[in-house]
């Protein structure tokens, strides 16, 4: 037990001066010199009213994209749907699903997202008002996940995506992954996540070859407060994209009696994200399914802000 301590202080101490001497640095941003910019955006709305720091809790099915380890404490059939009000009239729509196959061990999901926007006015030189024809672009992703247990402690998963990107009459397609780890400490529910997100080949834009966002997180979350039928739950997490600083993110998620939650999170070192928050509902509709209906909001400065709703069902 003692060692199990030691160990998992010295991982806290090692994640806490990461960021401290990464920031400081302040590197060059490569802000939209990758491709496929969409697979940046978070879903769900009680990730984001945290502060989009779910790395290390991860533990619905939305940990399809947060980190798929953490599918492993999803003990039954778990839907997520959830839909996105993004700056300039873009929407993101998310489902995803985790469940288990007979005689196969481990957890499986399922999980889609698409970005859209109204049909847009072609217009040209000579033409500024428009020509008269409408175009279409977007994104979207299917992927497929898989986690399991190593130990008691120690779970990992993968998520394999195809993604679609068009703009009007030009499209592409690839692939990413991503790999996820979740250490579970003991004490105090502390949890400590780790994540890769969007590894992939480069994309071709008209011969041009652009990389893929990749990212790289590490998260610590904890439950430092529980007495009777209130809870706290706390998690800081790291982020190092390889197409912007790296930033920090933490959120705070209080709950009564598992019915309802208050959240609240703060990003740190982005250019307009900053202050989140959100409400949340978790209704038992049997002895042995749930549904859940969560609501975020996000500052974005000049760009507005962004709402999420989310909707779960869990059997």
């Amino acid at each position: 037990m003692r060692s199990g301590f030691f160990k998992a202080a010295a991982v806290l101490a090692l994640v806490a001066m990461v960021p401290t001497q990464s920031l400081a640095t302040k590197p060059f941003a490569k802000v939209g010199t990758y491709a496929l910019p969409f697979l940046k955006i978070g879903v769900s709305a009680r990730a984001s009213a945290m502060g989009n720091a779910f790395t290390a809790i991860a533990d619905d099915a939305t940990a399809t994209y947060w980190n798929p380890a953490g599918m492993v404490d999803i003990t039954r059939t778990n839907v997520s749907i959830d839909h996105t009000w993004w700056p300039a009239d873009i929407k993101l729509d998310y489902a995803a699903a985790v469940f288990t196959l007979p005689f196969v061990p481990g957890q499986w999901g399922v999980s889609a997202r698409a970005l859209s926007m109204d049909p847009q006015k072609e217009r040209s030189i000579f033409l500024p008002e428009g020509t008269g024809q409408e175009f279409d672009a977007g994104d979207s992703s299917f992927g497929v996940s898989y986690a399991k247990f190593f130990t008691d402690k120690f779970s990992s998963g993968a998520t394999f995506h195809f993604i679609h990107s068009g703009l009007a009459e030009k499209s592409v397609n690839t692939f990413a992954v991503d790999f996820g780890l979740i250490y579970r400490v003991g004490l105090w529910g502390t949890r400590i996540g780790m994540l890769i997100q969007s590894l992939g080949s480069k994309v071709n834009y008209d011969d041009r070859a652009s990389k893929m966002p990749t990212i790289f997180k590490v998260a610590i979350a904890a439950t430092p407060y529980s007495y009777g039928v209130y809870q706290l739950r706390t998690v800081s997490e790291f982020t190092h994209p390889s197409d912007n600083q790296e930033r920090i993110n933490v959120g705070l998620e209080g709950s009564f009696n598992q019915f309802f939650f208050l959240r609240g999170g703060y990003e740190f070192n982005t250019d307009s994200e900053g202050v989140a928050a959100g409400v949340g509902l978790n209704i038992a509709t049997s002895p042995t399914s749930s549904l859940s209906v969560d609501y975020s909001y996000s500052g974005f400065d000049f760009l507005g802000n962004v709402n999420r709703i989310s909707l779960g069902f869990s059997y």
